[in-house]
């Protein structure tokens, strides 16, 4: 996840304000102002007297000229560095970015937060946004808050759909509402996940819940941000799973509440890449997979040869993570 830090240094309560109500992960404030910090809000100070110590925990560095980039990369090695770039900006970033991690960039445009963020399709680790204009710091902080690298889609066509006995099933309702064509990446293997749709369609049977995905049972993976993934069965209030629309625009979401309740189940399988894919999910018509055009599809209503969307990898994953090594899931 991309980091927001706000630098407010002079001293001025309502950009703090600002920055909290903003969702900033950290403030850089003058020394002496931590605890004021504090009793606002619960975040990370960056300050001679806070948690991160300018020079000792944090590093800034502002670059004149390509022959810096050794010393940034070993500095990046042991905490964030932040960087500022008053005479270049992409070209000395692109091959920061390109060699190493832990990097922060000061910016007060958006226009060049944008370009930052996405830098190689990769972007830097996090903004120090330095502008005194609190509409300029909202809008800085929607960018890195939506920041999130695209899901790349495939589509999928259905071979099979089979009805099963019981099991227990996850609801993951999240804090955020979804809409037609969004939804969340399940499946049985992490190497074929499928387009769950979020339960945001009216419904003769039940209110919608747009702030829901009924995801599948406990064993299955569900993609969160970071690339990674996690079983479903093991989420909680407070996690983060990664929201995805049809057309791979992705964005995390907090994780309000899971409810596990033991339900019949549904076996889909379908073929995309030159593989089968499966997933397992709670046989009712209210649960729907996700079409190429952004239509929500009912699993009681899908057919052999319905196309779907899905998210396809190669690599296998060790506890959430890719690894590189031969994986057999059935």
């Amino acid at each position: 996840m991309k980091q927001l830090w706000v630098k407010v240094d002079p001293w001025d309560k309502k950009l703090v304000t600002t920055a909290l109500e903003s969702g900033a992960d950290a403030l850089w404030v003058p020394e002496g102002r931590v605890q004021e910090v504090k009793a606002l809000g619960l975040i990370k100070v960056v300050a001679p007297d806070g948690d991160l110590v300018p020079g000792k925990d944090v590093q800034e560095v502002a670059i004149t000229g390509m022959d810096q980039e050794e010393e940034i990369i070993r500095l990046s090695r042991q905490g964030p560095v932040v960087v500022s770039t008053p005479d270049w900006t992409v070209i000395p970033l692109e091959n920061l970015v390109a060699q190493g991690g832990n990097l922060w960039v000061e910016t007060a445009d958006p226009d060049a937060a944008r370009t930052f963020l996405g830098i190689l399709e990769k972007g830097v680790d996090g903004l120090l946004v330095t502008s005194r204009d609190p509409g300029v710091i909202k809008k800085i902080a929607r960018l890195v808050k939506e920041a999130s690298p695209p899901a790349e889609l495939a589509t999928a066509r259905i071979t099979q759909v089979k009805a099963l006995s019981m099991g227990d099933r996850v609801c993951v309702d999240t804090c955020a509402n979804m809409g037609l064509g969004e939804g969340m990446l399940v499946g049985n293997s992490s190497g074929g996940l499928f387009l769950v749709h979020a339960e945001s369609l009216e419904n003769p049977y039940v209110a919608p819940r747009p702030f829901r995905v009924n995801a599948g049972p406990v064993h299955a993976y569900i993609r969160v941000p970071g690339g990674k993934t996690r079983y479903l069965g093991e989420l909680a209030a407070g996690d983060e799973v990664l929201v995805v629309n049809h057309q791979g625009h992705t964005w995390p979401a907090v994780v309000g509440r899971v409810k596990v309740e033991r339900r019949p189940l549904m076996l889909v399988a379908a073929e995309a890449g030159g593989r089968e894919i499966t997933a397992i999910l709670q046989n009712a018509e209210t649960i729907r997979l996700t079409r190429p055009n952004g239509e929500a599809a009912s699993i009681v209503t899908l057919q052999p040869g319905d196309e779907v969307l899905v998210a396809l990898e190669e690599a296998g994953r060790h506890f959430g993570h890719k690894v590189q090594e031969t994986i057999l899931e059935k």
